[in-house]
C-alpha cells in the first residue's frame, strides 16, 4: 500500500464523508476484498498530514453510544488533490502494466 494510502483515504472520504479512523481502516480492508490493510501506525499519521495540508477537515462528534469520535471529510483542496493522486496512480499503474506485458 506504500504510496497509495493518501489516494485510498481521499477516495473513501469523497464517497463517504464523516468516516472516523477505524471506519477508514475497515473500509479499505473490506473494499479491497481483505487484500489491503491500513495499520493504525500509518493511517493516523497520514490523516494528520492530510489535515495539516488542508486536504481533509476533522471534527469531533458524539456517537449514539456516547463515545466521541474524530471524523473526517474532504475539503475543496482535498478534492483537487484527489484528482492529482488519481492521475498519478493511472500513470504509475499504466507504466507497470506496460512493463509486465513486455517482460
Amino acid at each position: 500500500m506504500q504510496g497509495s494510502l493518501n489516494l485510498l483515504v481521499l477516495k473513501l472520504l469523497s464517497r463517504r464523508p464523516g468516516l472516523h479512523g477505524y471506519s477508514i481502516m475497515t473500509a479499505i480492508k473490506e473494499s479491497s476484498g481483505e487484500v489491503l490493510q491500513a495499520e493504525e501506525g500509518s493511517l493516523y499519521p497520514a490523516l494528520h498530514r492530510m489535515e495539516e495540508s488542508g486536504w481533509i477537515r476533522a471534527k469531533w462528534v458524539v456517537k449514539e453510544s456516547g463515545r466521541r469520535a474524530r471524523t473526517y471529510e474532504l475539503t475543496l483542496v482535498g478534492k483537487k488533490q484527489l484528482a492529482v493522486e488519481e492521475s498519478r496512480w493511472e500513470m504509475v499503474s499504466s507504466a507497470i502494466n506496460r512493463v509486465l506485458l513486455e517482460a
